[in-house]
């Protein structure tokens, strides 16, 4: 094995790297996950993922993925990860800073996993921060 090989051992499987520095990032089994969802909708691959903070939650914010059939705001930030546009708005790319979005399957969840550095309280479904 050369020194530049890495052997994963079951953890969340992280992107190719990239030149660029994001606020979040996706793991690679996030970027299949969202785009399978695409193509099972029957979007247009061009459609966008939009990831933001709402108020609200039982530890003071929420976790939201949607998807964007529309151009981004003006003031929102695009990212791509792998030829997937991700969209967030300066506010919630703020209090993203730092997280990494993975999606898992187990035998008792499958989903969206935000791993955040950053919260010091969640809540028990961790769909909430603060």
């Amino acid at each position: 094995m050369s020194a530049t090989e890495t052997i994963s051992l079951g953890g969340p499987s992280p992107a190719p790297p990239s030149n660029e520095t994001y606020p979040i990032q996706l793991t690679a089994k996030a970027i299949s996950a969202v785009k399978l969802a695409i193509e099972e909708e029957g979007m247009e691959s061009s459609t966008a993922l939009r990831v933001a903070v709402v108020g609200g939650g039982c530890s003071g914010y929420s976790y939201a993925l949607d998807f964007l059939d529309e151009e981004p705001d003006e003031e929102d930030m695009e990212l791509k990860f792998e030829g997937l546009s991700v969209v967030m708005d300066p506010h919630s790319a703020e209090l993203l800073n730092g997280v990494e979005i993975d999606y898992i399957e187990t035998l008792q969840k499958k989903g969206f996993v935000f791993n955040n550095p950053n919260a010091t309280r969640t809540c028990g479904c961790g769909s909430s921060f603060s």
